[in-house]
C-alpha cells in the first residue's frame, strides 16, 4: 500500500511516522516552500491524551525529543476575574497524577521540526494540491499546482482549515464564523514580567472571564533547564538552537459587536492599543503585560468552526485534523484531536495493509469513530467562543457572569465537585 498525505502539520506527520514504522509506503506533500516556513512561534497545548496518541505514532527516540523540547509543564489551571481574583483553580498534578507526562506546552514550529525528523526523504515541500482523481483500479492520483502528480492507494487530507482535499471530497462541508475575534502576543520572561504574575499564574495556565463576554489567557513558557542541560546538548546537538526563549504569552478575545474596532488589517502597534482599550479597568498587571509586548509579536485571529457533518460514504480518500473538524481554541482540543485521528487512522490503515481488514472498511471504521469524538469536541469548543451567547450582552451577560463565577467558587470549595469538573474538562480533550 502507498499512502499519500497532503499536509505536513502535526496530524499528518504523526500519521506518516506510524505508517512508516509499520512498513507502509508513504509520501507527504506540503504547500510550504521549506521546512522552516512555519515561523509561528506560538504555543500549542498537548493534553495527556494527546501525548499518548503521539507516543503511539512516533519512534521512542523521537518521543523523548518531543518531551525534551516541551516547556515546563503547567501545574495549575486557573479561572480568574479580570482583576485576577481566583474563581476556580485545578492542581493538575493532584487531579490527574497518573496521566502520561501530564499537560504539555510546546512551540508549534519546534514540534513540527521534531516530527520532520526521520521523514526527510518522505516530505516534499512546495506542493500545493490542485485536485485529485480516483481510478477504477482503486488508485488515486494527486495533481499539484506545479504540474507534478503522485499516485497511491490512499489519499489523506491533513491540509488544515483551508483543505483542498475537503473542498473536493466533501463539498457540502462548511465553516462558520463564530463572531469571535481575538488578538495575542508574547513578552520575554524577565524579572520584571515575571513579577506581574502570581505564583499560580506563573506555574500554570490562566483563563480570565470578564464582563461583556471578553476573555483572556495567560501562560508562561520556560525552557531554561533544557537549554542548560548538557545531556540534551549531547543527545540532540542540532536542537539546542531550536529551543525558544522563555516567554509569557497572552491572548484576548470577545464578540465582534463588542470590539471597539475591527482588528483585521491593524498593525502590531495598533493591536496593542486595541488590547489596552479593551482591558481598560482590568488589573494593572495584565495591562502592563500587554503594554510591554513588542508589536511584532502581536497578531489577530478570526475564530471559525466546522459545521458538524453527517456520515458519508467512505472511499480511499479521507481527512484528519482541522481539514475535517476545525474548532475554536475554547477547549484546547484541536491539536489533541488531530493526534487522536492520526493514531486511529494509522491503526486502521496498517490493519488494511496487513490484510486484516478491507481498505474501505478500515477507513469507514476510522471515519465513524472520528466523527463521534470530533463532533463533541467541535461543539464543546464552540460553546466557549460563540458571539451569540448571552455572556456577550450588556445586562444579561453580567448576570450570567456573576452566576457562573458563583458556581465556580462553589466547585472550588468542594473537592468532590472539583474532581468531577476537572474530569469533564479533560474528557473533551480525549481523556476517558
Amino acid at each position: 500500500m502507498k499512502v499519500l498525505i497532503i499536509g505536513a502539520g502535526t496530524g499528518g506527520l504523526a500519521l506518516a511516522h506510524l505508517l512508516k514504522q509499520a512498513g507502509v509506503c508513504i509520501a507527504v506533500y506540503e504547500r510550504d516552500l521549506a521546512p522552516n516556513a512555519d515561523t509561528g512561534g506560538y504555543r500549542v497545548g498537548i493534553s495527556p491524551a494527546g501525548s499518548r496518541a503521539l507516543k503511539a505514532c512516533i519512534p521512542g527516540e523521537l518521543y523523548d525529543l518531543y518531551v525534551a523540547t516541551c516547556a515546563r509543564s503547567p501545574r495549575y489551571f486557573n479561572m480568574l476575574t479580570e482583576q485576577l481574583g481566583e474563581v476556580l483553580s485545578f492542581d493538575i498534578d493532584d487531579a490527574s497524577p497518573n496521566a502520561l507526562d501530564g499537560e504539555k506546552n510546546v512551540i508549534r514550529k519546534t514540534l513540527r521540526r521534531v516530527l520532520l525528523r526521520g521523514l526527510e526523504d518522505d516530505v516534499f515541500f512546495g506542493k500545493t494540491l490542485e485536485t485529485y482523481t480516483n481510478f477504477a483500479d482503486g488508485s488515486v492520483t494527486a495533481c499539484f499546482q506545479d504540474g507534478s502528480f503522485a499516485t497511491g492507494d490512499v489519499l489523506v487530507g491533513a491540509d488544515g482549515t483551508r483543505s483542498a482535499v475537503r473542498k473536493q471530497r466533501l463539498p457540502e462541508a462548511r465553516l462558520e464564523d463564530t463572531g469571535i475575534m481575538s488578538l495575542g502576543g508574547k513578552v520575554p520572561m524577565t524579572v520584571e514580567t515575571k513579577a506581574l504574575l502570581s505564583d499560580k499564574m506563573f506555574k500554570g495556565m490562566s483563563l480570565i472571564m470578564a464582563p461583556m463576554g471578553f476573555g483572556a489567557i495567560i501562560h508562561s513558557l520556560e525552557f531554561a533547564d533544557t537549554r542548560s542541560d548538557p545531556g540534551f546538548a549531547a543527545r540532540w546537538p542540532d536542537f539546542v538552537e531550536a529551543l525558544d526563549e522563555d516567554s509569557i504569552g497572552w491572548g484576548l478575545w470577545g464578540a465582534r459587536q463588542n470590539f471597539p474596532r475591527d482588528p483585521a488589517g491593524l498593525s502590531g502597534e495598533q493591536l496593542r492599543e486595541l488590547g489596552l482599550e479593551i482591558t481598560r479597568g482590568w488589573h494593572p498587571h495584565l495591562r502592563a503585560l500587554i503594554r510591554m509586548t513588542a508589536p511584532s509579536t502581536i497578531h489577530d485571529v478570526k475564530m471559525r468552526t466546522s459545521v458538524p457533518l453527517t456520515p458519508w460514504t467512505s472511499s480511499n480518500v479521507t481527512l484528519l485534523g482541522d481539514a475535517v473538524h476545525t474548532m475554536t481554541p475554547g477547549r484546547g482540543a484541536g491539536a489533541n484531536t488531530a493526534l487522536r485521528d492520526a493514531a486511529l487512522l494509522g491503526r486502521m490503515l496498517v490493519a488494511a495493509d496487513q490484510g486484516r481488514k478491507p481498505l474501505v472498511e478500515a477507513i469507514q471504521a476510522y471515519e465513524v469513530e472520528m466523527l463521534r469524538y470530533s463532533t463533541e469536541a467541535v461543539q464543546e469548543s464552540k460553546k466557549q467562543m460563540d458571539a451569540g451567547d448571552l455572556a456577550h450582552r450588556p445586562i444579561v451577560g453580567r448576570v450570567q457572569l456573576a452566576a457562573t463565577r458563583g458556581v465556580m467558587r462553589t466547585i472550588n470549595a468542594i473537592p468532590a465537585l472539583k474532581r468531577r469538573a476537572f474530569r469533564q474538562m479533560m474528557r473533551v480533550r480525549g481523556e476517558n
